[in-house]
């Protein structure tokens, strides 16, 4: 992996925006991540962000940390907080912006206990296909405290394959049609594609359930977006 999602933040915390990230699926389009949207304060978060960031109580576990922008937020607040990525370049900006514990690290990789675990801007991404739900959702349940809670989110992009009649162009033998290949570039580098998935929420509370997890849909978004809180049955 070049790390170009990395490299982004890394500029522009330096001073250096001249441009921002494309990212495109292999059902969609280019579209353009602006780089100061990854820095963003919590008034300029959407809604389901900032829900989960009022949720987030005792020791919290930020997976997929970014910029540290929810980071920053909860040691404001006062809450103790270790944030993990898997892109160096991330966790360098997540420092050099103040948050206190941040550290280069796979979720799977993680063995501390935490009240709050926030997986958020599609936390489901990280799973990457639907095969891997469980593995992902069982070590992540080995990671809460007794009285914690897993705050997660995504969508449910099955309007993606909807054609003009409102019919639907799912290829029933295919994958999961949440299963997404990623494209990202920057400044003419192409990243290697990634397996990102969309999970929607019928299918998430049938996996936390056979896994022993509670899983309450807490809030819905304007465009078949959710919040899902998971906690120890």
């Amino acid at each position: 992996m070049k790390d170009i999602f990395g490299l982004a933040l890394l500029d522009f915390q330096n001073g250096n925006y001249t441009e921002d990230l494309i990212t495109w699926t292999n059902i969609s389009d280019e579209d353009e991540l602006p780089l100061p949207y990854l820095f963003r304060s919590f008034k300029d978060m959407p809604a389901l962000e900032q829900k989960a960031l009022k949720l987030a109580k005792g020791t919290v576990l930020d997976v997929g940390c970014g910029a540290g922008s929810h980071s920053l937020y909860l040691q404001k607040k006062g809450l103790q907080v270790k944030a993990i990525d898997i892109s160096l370049g991330a966790v360098t900006v997540a420092k050099a912006r103040g948050v206190i514990s941040v550290e280069n690290l796979d979720i799977l990789a993680e063995t501390g206990t935490y009240d709050t675990i926030l997986l958020l801007m599609n936390g489901t991404g990280i799973f990457k296909e639907l095969s891997q739900v469980a593995t992902y959702l069982k070590h992540l349940k080995s990671l809460l405290k007794p009285n914690g809670q897993i705050l997660i989110d995504s969508s449910d992009i099955q309007y993606m394959y909807e054609d003009e009649d409102g019919g639907l162009w799912i290829d029933t033998h295919a994958n999961y049609y949440g299963e997404l290949d990623y494209f990202l570039s920057y400044k003419g580098q192409e990243e290697i594609p990634m397996t990102w998935l969309y999970l929607d929420f019928n299918t998430l509370y049938t996996a936390c359930t056979a896994l022993g997890l509670t899983c309450e849909l807490v809030a819905e978004g304007d465009h078949y977006d959710y919040l899902a809180k998971l906690s120890l049955s």
